[in-house]
């Protein structure tokens, strides 16, 4: 009964819920290595913390937001190649707010993962997990 709820449920409400799961996930391991080795080190941060998060993110968007019955490495891959250039967005939209607006680096990333979550929505339902015609 629960599954059938979940499914019911409208895509955009899955992927917000599921990827609020994973981005608290990633920002969780963004802030752990921050404050374990170096704080200036943010960059180097966010590498991590996307490497370690995007198997799970791909696993839980693929069963739980899209339903996808597509071919595991064929869509891996797929979302290796948005997550590069999510990847890229948040970068560049986290040095943004670092340097130019000088936001503290916690706060700056809350804010660069909010904004790379549209774009992230975007291409995995029209490119990484589109159905099959």
């Amino acid at each position: 009964m629960l599954i059938q709820y979940w499914f019911n449920l409208p895509r955009q409400v899955r992927f917000i819920f599921v990827g609020g799961i994973n981005a608290v996930a990633s920002y969780l391991l963004y802030s752990i290595y921050c404050l374990a080795f170096d704080i200036n080190s943010y960059q180097i941060a966010l590498i991590f913390s996307w490497v370690l998060s995007s198997f799970i993110s791909f696993t839980l968007q693929k069963y739980l937001v899209f339903q996808s019955k597509g071919k595991w490495l064929n869509e891996y891959l797929k979302c290796l190649s948005t997550w590069f250039f999510s990847y890229l967005i948040n970068a560049v939209v986290l040095e943004f707010f670092v340097k130019i607006v000088y936001i503290n680096i916690f706060i700056a990333q809350i804010i660069s993962t909010g904004l790379t979550a549209v774009f992230t929505y975007i291409v995995f339902k029209q490119f990484a997990f589109k159905k099959s015609l």
